[in-house]
């Protein structure tokens, strides 16, 4: 049975801004005196290798986890252009595009949010997949923007293609299977995502 042409598509980061999302919530509860904090530092781990960001004070990560209980708040995210020109590609080349997202542990409203976004931005016919483990589930591609997802994708497709939309927090990551989208190299992941496409393999990318 000859393989599916299907790009996997993360949201956080990929197709839904995020870090501005969140920056802009964060903004609204912040009070004068209070220092400044990316996004970012409200990660609870970092990126293997990667040391240059000092990470927010508990207070805030609490307060963020307020922000993220609201089911509404993951429902208007705005939309990441540099996903959707991919999104957008992966459709004029023939790929079935499927949603890959993971859903938070302990907060069931973002899997909700997620739903809602999916809803009002991309339709409801799309399909989608919410999990803790994105290495299991098949696609050709995987467009991610986080690091330790893309690996754990890429351990069991050692064919498979990454495309990774370019963020501060990825900026040093680097693997061959692996391409950092920066809006400026739209031609490159056209050419590897139509070699791709070519490929009738079995089973795996």
């Amino acid at each position: 049975m000859v393989s599916e042409n299907i790009s996997l598509f993360d949201m956080d980061g990929t197709l839904c801004d995020y870090e501005k999302g969140l920056k802009k919530s964060l903004d609204i509860l912040k009070s004068p005196d209070e220092p400044f904090y990316e996004p970012e530092m409200l990660r609870t781990k970092n990126i293997k290798g990667e040391s240059r960001f000092h990470y927010a004070p508990s207070y805030l990560k609490a307060r963020a986890d307020l922000v993220r209980l609201n089911s509404e708040w993951w429902a208007k995210l705005p939309k990441f252009k540099l996903g959707f020109d991919i999104w957008d590609l992966a459709e004029q080349l023939g790929y079935r595009r499927m949603i890959l997202t993971q859903g938070p542990r302990r907060n069931p409203n973002a899997w909700a949010g997620k739903k809602m976004w999916i809803d009002n931005n991309l339709g409801q016919d799309v399909d989608i997949t919410i999990t803790r483990d994105k290495g299991l589930v098949y696609g050709k591609i995987l467009v991610d923007d986080w690091p330790e997802y893309c690996l754990r994708w890429l351990k069991w497709r050692p064919r498979g293609l990454v495309i990774m939309p370019a963020s501060k927090m990825n900026k040093k990551f680097t693997h061959p299977q692996v391409i950092r989208y920066t809006g400026n190299n739209f031609e490159q992941i056209k050419k590897a995502m139509s070699e791709i496409i070519k490929r009738s393999d079995l089973c795996q990318a």
